[in-house]
This record gives structure tokens, sequence and C-alpha cells, in this order.
């Protein structure tokens, strides 16, 4: 035994735990930092008399003393030095950092992190440098941490995923520079966008796969997809996927329907996602009674239920709640009550299958907008967002006007990522809503490629900017090639003309055509078109217009129709008109349901060489049968012109055939003259087309399906019937045809087949059995 009475194995015991202790400690800055502490734990006690800083070589020491907790004269204690210790550590400053004490002198020793001389990206091409480094949290002149760098990394790499490259990885590299510097190079080895390779649903029994595709924002990735971004992955884009399905539902009777998940599995190659929809659809519901209840004193529940829209036994529709609201707080409003609040109270009856709407008006707080914040923006102005709310700054705050406005700035397609959320403003009486938004790109360099057999190849350039200036302006130039035709057209529309709700724009075109086939002339019609269009109905829409063109008839054979080489040469035109159209569509797209009404006229001779009056009227119906993959659509269109004088050229009357009445030739009925067999055109004409589209039981991954269409209808009417003892058939007899379509949705564009056969016709007549449309987009 030692003097002490300590047995030598238990000093070796003791020995060997303190480097072990000593040995963790050192494994890692925080564990210098305990090494530290515990060191001068033993020294602790006293007052600090003096302190010195050692190692520092680019910061001052009176920077590293005030990252402390300990000063002159304050009491040395544990708590004190660990604190220490961790704040130099906090800092980012230092790679090392020591504290210990001697006789009352506080000796704090560092290691300076190296200080980032310049940062670099390497292997970047798809984002640049300056879309790349305002995002990093490291900057030059800034010390160096491996730890932002590696936080770094996992920024950028949600910044390549949010531009749909999934594969992508990133490596920051140091190089060592003198004087304590390095340089951060953060190399990038970019993957190839990732796509979706495939989307399906779970759980869909009454609307099948590929109808459902239409309905979300998400497509699948094809061909072309490098030119678009909608088959690009975006968890954020399958959010609002799950909102679009479950809209599409309610609105189509399915009260009940729910997206129970919604998953994307990245393939194995990691160049492609494939997305899982798994629903529930629920029964088919129908309204049952709607009634109006309300605690507001001055207001008739029975004046409100004038308004509702939705009988006992009709489907359910949640759009048509929606309106059943607006209307009721737009006339809550009228009546002096700007607070009211609808709120929609659903009665099941899971027996009937009827779902009740009570709307109860509610009186809430009296609250206004105070202001509304947008951010985000940093392309499109703040007005083009603005305009989008129906409320401004001290307007009643209402919680589905925000939501109405969510939706609008959202369907501008500005924006990848739209948030609106409202906070408490100034005082409880006020509400401040806050905008937030993702700019994407609205610009697009489009180039087409086509067939008709009555056009022969087709081709199409095109630059369009949605968005033009960030002013919500569109801009469009496009150029047509074809074998019988060329377009040139510059169109321009301002959707918020004056900050009303009034569209205004011009077109410019220049338009040659060869008619040599059908009526043994060319022409050339160069043209101005300013209009204005303007809502005037929940449903209904006017367009006023003005025109003014050049039309030029030339290269007229000289075997050509008397009546045609009267007309060669240019006239020029002037007209006004006007268009009103009704739409009750269920989708604008794809639409299952509803109808679409046109009216409109054009009065030529406000100067220029024509006089005449043009009526055209159109109204298109939709319905499905037996589910909305079989549609049935029918089309009833009629036109007139009427002219003052006996001057009205064949370049301003109706031609029928084609697509207009399938199973003809372009201008293939109508007037024509009998010894030269030239179209002539007519002043009237009537026609009926009904078409039914349906699936062919194939995979829905071919994207073929099939129909059925007949047309009925007839040209006829001519102002002027004789010239140099010219023979002209103008009968206004009926004819019909009847046929069968393919569609294939293709990867290289849409492609449609009629195969169609005349059961009426006059002799004369061009038919046409064989029809084929395709092109593409890239």
């Amino acid at each position: 035994m030692t003097a002490s009475g300590t047995h030598p194995r238990a000093w070796l015991r003791m020995a060997l735990a303190a480097c072990a202790l000593s040995l963790g400690a050192l494994a890692s800055p925080q564990g210098a930092a305990a090494q530290t502490v515990a060191q001068t734990a033993a020294q602790s006690g006293g007052v600090v008399r003096q302190v010195l800083v050692i190692g520092n070589r680019r910061i001052e020491p009176a920077t590293v003393i005030s990252y402390l907790t300990l000063g002159v004269g304050d009491p040395i204690t544990d708590a004190a030095l660990n604190e220490s210790v961790r704040r130099l550590f906090e800092t980012g400053l230092f790679s090392d950092a020591a504290i210990s004490v001697d006789a009352g002198q506080l000796v704090v020793r560092v290691a300076e992190n190296p200080t980032i001389n310049r940062i670099a990206f390497e292997g970047n091409s798809a984002l640049s440098d300056d879309a790349l480094l305002p995002n990093i949290s490291s900057r030059p002149r800034r010390a160096f941490t491996r730890s932002r760098a590696e936080a770094d990394v996992q920024v950028l790499t949600e910044l390549y995923r949010r531009a749909g490259r999934y594969g992508t990885t990133i490596e920051p590299v140091i190089i060592e520079q003198p004087d304590n510097r390095v340089d951060l190079v953060f190399e990038i080895d970019e993957s190839a966008v990732t796509g979706v390779n495939a989307i399906s649903f779970i759980g869909n029994e009454v609307f099948s796969d590929r109808r459902l595709r239409k309905v979300i924002d998400t497509t699948e990735s094809g061909i072309f997809s490098f030119a678009l971004t909608s088959d690009i992955y975006d968890p954020d884009k399958l959010e609002f996927d799950k909102e679009l399905l479950r809209r599409f539902y309610l609105s189509r009777g399915y009260a009940d329907f729910t997206v129970q998940s919604a998953v994307a599995e990245l393939a194995p190659d990691r160049e492609g996602f494939f997305i899982i929809f798994t629903i529930s659809e629920g029964p088919l519901y129908s309204f049952g009674e709607q009634s109006v209840v309300t605690n507001a004193p001055g207001l008739d529940p029975a004046e409100f239920e004038a308004l509702i829209v939705g009988a006992p036994g009709e489907q359910y529709d949640a759009d048509i709640i929606e309106r059943n609201i607006q209307r009721m707080i737009f006339l809550a409003g009228q009546r002096g009550f700007a607070f009211v609040d609808v709120r929609p109270r659903a009665v099941r009856d899971p027996e009937a299958l009827t779902v009740g709407i009570v709307y109860e008006l509610v009186e809430g707080a009296r609250v206004y907008v105070e202001r509304i914040d947008i951010e985000g923006n940093t392309r499109t102005l703040d007005r083009v967002i603005r305009r989008q709310f129906d409320i401004v700054e001290g307007d009643a705050f209402n919680s589905r006007d925000i939501e109405k406005a969510r939706n609008k700035i959202r369907a501008l397609g500005f924006f990848s990522k739209v948030d609106v959320a409202t906070e408490r403003g100034a005082s409880d009486d006020r509400a401040s809503v806050k905008v937030t938004v993702e700019e994407q790109s609205t610009g697009s360099l489009t180039f087409g490629l086509g067939f008709s057999t009555a056009d022969g190849p087709v081709g199409e350039i095109s630059i369009t900017e949605r968005n033009f200036l960030g002013r919500g302006q569109f801009v469009r130039t496009r150029l047509v090639v074809a074998g019988e035709r060329q377009v040139v057209d510059f169109t321009f529309r301002e959707p918020a003309f004056l900050d009303r709700d009034l569209e205004a724009g011009f077109n410019i075109y220049l338009r040659q055509q060869d008619r040599k086939s059908e009526s043994s002339f060319k022409e050339t019609n160069i043209g101005f078109v300013p209009s204005v269009a303007f809502p005037v109905s929940e449903f209904g829409r006017l367009s006023l217009n003005y025109r003014v063109s050049s039309d030029e008839i030339r290269d007229v054979d000289s075997a050509a129709s008397e009546l045609i080489k009267v007309d060669e040469g240019t006239a020029f035109t002037s007209s006004v008109g006007y268009s009103y159209s009704y739409d009750v569509r269920n989708d604008p797209l794809e639409p299952t349901a509803g109808f679409i009404a046109s009216f409109g006229q054009d009065f030529a001779g406000v100067g220029g060489d024509s006089q005449y009056v043009r009526s055209v009227a159109s109204v298109r119906g939709y319905r499905s049968l037996f589910s909305e993959d079989v549609v049935g659509s029918m089309t009833l269109a009629a036109g007139n012109i009427t002219t003052f004088s006996d001057d009205l050229r064949i370049t301003d009357r109706f031609f029928l055939g084609g697509d207009d009445f399938r199973g003809f030739a372009r201008d293939g009925i109508g007037p024509r003259d009998l010894k030269t067999d030239d179209a002539l055109g007519g002043n009237n004409y009537v026609v009926l087309r009904s078409e039914v589209t349906f699936p062919l039981g194939l995979p829905d991954s071919f994207g073929i399906t099939g129909g059925v269409f007949a047309d009925v209808g007839t040209l006829w009417g001519l102002d002027r019937v004789s010239a140099g003892g010219t023979t002209v058939d103008d009968g206004a007899n009926l004819r019909a045809s009847a046929g069968v379509s393919l569609f294939w949705d293709s990867g290289f564009g849409p492609l449609r087949i009629n195969l169609a056969t005349p059961l009426v016709k006059e002799d004369g007549d061009d038919t046409e059995f064989f029809r084929l449309t395709a092109g593409t987009r890239f």
C-alpha cells in the first residue's frame, strides 16, 4: 500500500478511466468543450481579474470576449465556464475552443474556422448560378463550417426536386487556400427531369382512370414531354390534384367522396414516379329540401329561398350550392348586411340518398380588411393579383371571398404555388390577408406538325407569353404553313382593361389560301381586329369588335365561273360587330353536361367597299350517356348574310364541308356553277351535327376511343345567279351523312380519323369518305 493507503491497482484503474474519458471528449468539438470545463472545474472559484485570448488571427480579442458569459469582476463558476465554451462553438467561427483559469486569469484558447474565399458551382446547367446562390447560407468572407455546407446541400437538393430533378446529387468540396481561407465548390451531378411514368386510381367504379386523368393537373410523360411542365412530379401539385378530384365528384352527386391517399413511388431507375390515388366514391345523391334560416333581424328567409337553385330530386351538385351562397351574400349586402355569413348545413338521408341543405344566414362579427399583402411575385405586378379579389382594403371581411380569390389566382396559371392566409390585424375588428406565390414560366416557344387530307402537311410555330411584362397580358405571334394556306398573325389581350372586368385586345393577320381546287382562285387577306369583351351575367359574355381588312381575289383561272371572275381584285371591308355567348357547360375542356349558345352579327358598310349584315347563331349541348366516358353532343348552327347591293363577293359568303359537314369535302356542298364545277358559297346555311364518343374497351394507356356521328343541313342562296350565261345550282336541298370516328391521343399528339358516307346528296356535290387530322406541339 502507498502512504495514502490506496492500492496500486486502484491507481491503475483510475488512470485508465481518465484516459478513456479524455479520448471520448476529444472525439468532437462538444466533447472538447466538456473536457475544457472538466479541466477548469477544479480551478473554479474566485473572481475573474483578467481575460487573455490566445490563437485568434482574424477575429479581434474583444469580439471573442463578447461571446463569453464571464467578465472582469465576475465570479468563476462551472456553469459560467460551460456556457461560455458553448457560446463560442455556437458562433460557428471556431473549430476548437478551450478555457482555463490561472490565479484569476481567464485564458481563452481558440482555433478559427477558415474563411470562405469564394463559392462556385460545377456541373449545373438546368439551374444557373444566379438561381442557386441566393438560396444558400454560406457566403464569401464568412466563416466556413461543415454543418452549414451540409445544410446548403439539402437546400440545393430541394431546389432541384422542385425543378423535377429528383436524381440530382450534390457534393461540397473544400479547396484550401493560404491565410486560412478555403474555396467552397458544390459539385453537382444533374439528373434528367423526373417525370410521371403512370397515374392510376384504386376504388373508382363510376369513372374510369382515363376520365379521372383528365380531371387532375398532373399528366403522364409522353414522347414530347420535354416541353411540358404538367408531367413533372410535384408533391404540392399532388395536393391540388386531390382537391380537383374532390370538386369533380362533389359536382356530380357523390357527396361522400374522399381521397384516402395519394402515393408517389419513385421508379427503381429514379427517372420517373408512379402515382396512385386511392379513393372512395360513395353513392350518388340527389338534392333534398333546401331552406334558409337566419338570426339576423330584418332579413326575410323567403326572399333568400327564392334564389335557391336545385330542386328536390335533381342530382346533387356542390357547385350549385356555392352559387346559391354567392347569390345570398350579394342580396344580403344589397339589404345593408355586409357582415352576413352563409353557412350551409348538409342533412343527409343515407336511405333515400338525398342531401338537404339548410342555409344559415349568420350576422357575423364586424371585421374589416385592414390590408392585403403580397409576397413572392418577383415578376408579376401586385395589381394583377389584387384584381383577383372582389374586396379591397376597408371592405367587410368574408372568408368565402378569400377562398374565391385563391382559386382565381391559381387559375391564372402564372404561379406554381399559391397560398392565401388571414391574420389578425391591428385590432380585433381588423384582418390582414397575406398572399404568398411562387412564379413559374409563362412563356412558350411551340412547334407544331400535322397532316390533314384537306391541307396536306401542316407546320406551325408560335411564340406565346401569357404574362407579358408581368402585367397578366396575353401576347402571341403565330406562323402556319400548309400545302394550301399560310397564316401569320399577332394577338394581344389585356384581361383587365382600366382595371375592370373588361378584356380588350386586337388581332393583326395575313392569310393566303389556294382555293384553286374548289373555286379556281387564290385569296390574300390582311386585317386588323380590335375588340372588347365583358360579362353581362353569371354565365353570359358580350364581345364587341371592329374589323378593317383588305381582301384580294387573284390568279383566277381563265376557265373559272363568270361569277368568280367579276370578283377578281381587291376590296376593302370595314365592319363593326358583336357576339354574345351563354356557357353553362360543366367543364370548358371536357364537357359532359350543359350547353353553350352564341349569337353574333357583323355590320359591314362603315366605310369600305362591302355592305352587308352577317348573322350567325349556334347552340351545342352535351350529355353523358350511361357514364361520363360515353358523351353525346349535338350542335345546331345557322347563318345568314344580307347584302344592301349586288356586290357581295365570294369571299364574304358561307361555305360548308370538311369538319363542318362530314362526308363532304371542304366547300363540297351548296351553290355551284354547273359548267365549271366551281363552288360559289351561299348566303344562308343551317346544319345539325350530332356525335357520340365512347371507349373501345382498350387499355387506357392506348389512348384510343371511338365515335359515331350524323350530320344534316344545307347551304343555299346567291344574291346574283347570272353572269355571262352561267348556270347555277342554287337549291336549298338538304344533305345528310353518317359515319364513325377513331380518336387517338398518341404520344405524337391528337389524331382523328373520320370515315363518312353521304346519305343524301345532290349532283355536283364533292363527297369525302376519309378524313384524317393529326398534329402535335413540342
